[in-house]
């Protein structure tokens, strides 16, 4: 039986939606027959059916740990930071670096599990199993660099792209993974391709293990929010970062009641909102119609909500051009309900679903979101609301990813 060891900053499901993917990825590794070991760092026990689950400890008694805690009272203090002057010079925070070091430690310890493949595993832009790898040269030969996201930030497509402080040390952290990992993972073939563009090697040592689906996760009914089977349904579960503006969705929708103003339809949106939750919370209690819950909610739940809804809806960034695979969209597909793609003409969700699939839009086209949504309710009222992701599915399964580790 081959053995992969893999270290995840974090496998906590209701922490983030970087930790979501990390264990679909898992589950799926064990389903299909490899002996897995999991170290993490995610602060609490975390169990893992058919897996050995190590949580490493964060080293409390070091000078790295000592510096870190100056800043943050310092920081509490005084309300200013130091970390932009830190990074600026060193690249990474005292935090960052501890760490990184205290993965490092426990990762010494693991001498008797003599595995295939090493595989890093991490969210949002920190990168601390990477960090910890890169240290370890007796593991290079056997290393999968998992890439969830661009990074640096100035390596982002727009509109997010800003220098962050020590921005040229990231850059070369980045360029130092891709010449020292065996391969480097991707959850799109559009982000391999971006990275690759940013420095060669990605495109060289590039392979693309999309995010997993996985439909034996527990579900969990909600009891904050309901959905009637009765109703016409529209969920948004997500977060709306600044650049997810939610107003052509709002706008679409209301002028698709305004022509149906006796249907039992319903838009819900579930997830934090800091840039928009005035806003929202003002249209729904405008408009009936729509529902917000601006904060987060457990995975579980999140899961029932998009299995019950009638169409499930993807928003992404204003731009030309996206490379990431949103974490839910396995969830969506599994959800075998329609989605509602609302996001650049160029991105790997449309890729995925196809150029010709019909319901996407641009996410501030109010009026084309609206037809979209009058279609689709149609559809619903005379019960041909089908609609067949078995391809795609099939490109997400266990099955696909035994072959991509086969083939390595």
């Amino acid at each position: 039986m081959k053995r992969i060891l893999v270290i995840a900053e974090s496998t906590d499901i209701d922490n983030s939606s970087g930790a979501k993917a990390n264990m679909a990825l898992i589950k799926n590794l064990i389903k299909v027959g490899y002996l897995v070991k999991v170290c993490h760092y995610s602060r609490k026990e975390v169990e893992i059916e058919g897996a050995e689950s190590i949580s490493i400890l964060e080293n409390r008694k070091s000078l790295l740990f000592f510096l870190s805690r100056v800043e943050r009272y310092f920081r509490y203090l005084f309300g200013i930071s130091l970390n932009p002057k830190i990074e600026k010079n060193t690249g990474f925070s005292f935090t960052l670096k501890n760490d990184r070091n205290s993965i490092i430690a426990a990762l010494k310890e693991e001498k008797n599990f003599e595995s295939a493949w090493v595989l890093t595993l991490s969210q949002g832009g920190s990168f601390r199993p990477h960090h910890a790898l890169l240290r370890m040269p007796e593991w290079h030969h056997k290393w999968i660099a998992y890439i969830h996201d661009p990074y640096p930030m100035h390596w982002y497509p727009k509109p997010y792209t800003w220098k962050e402080a020590g921005y040229k040390l990231k850059q070369r952290f980045m360029e130092e993974i891709a010449d020292k990992c065996k391969y480097a993972a991707f959850p799109s073939l559009y982000l391999k391709e971006w990275m690759g563009s940013n420095y060669q090697a990605y495109l060289e040592k590039g392979i693309v293990i999309p995010h997993q689906l996985n439909k034996e996760i527990e579900k969990t009914p909600s009891e904050k929010v309901k959905i009637d089977p009765s109703e016409f349904t529209v969920l948004h579960a997500g977060n709306f970062l600044q650049a997810r503006q939610p107003n052509g969705l709002i706008d679409g929708f209301k002028k698709f009641v305004s022509k149906k103003p006796d249907a039992r339809v319903k838009l819900i949106h579930i997830g934090p909102a800091p840039h928009y939750k005035e806003y929202l919370e003002k249209e729904a209690k405008d408009e009936t119609r729509i529902e917000v819950f601006c904060e987060s909610h457990p995975f579980n739940e999140v899961l029932w909500l998009q299995d019950k809804a009638t169409i499930n809806i993807i928003i992404e960034a204003k731009a030309e051009f996206s490379p990431f695979l949103p974490g839910k969209f396995p969830h969506c597909i599994a959800a075998g309900k329609p989605i509602l793609l609302l996001g650049p003409p160029k991105s790997e969700a449309r890729r995925l679903l196809g150029e010709d699939y019909p319901y996407y839009s641009e996410i501030d086209d109010a009026e084309h979101i609206a037809i979209l949504l009058e279609d689709l309710y149609l559809k619903w009222e005379q019960g041909e609301i089908r609609i067949d992701f078995s391809e795609i599915e099939n490109y997400l399964s266990s099955a696909h990813l035994k072959e991509m580790i086969e083939g390595l």
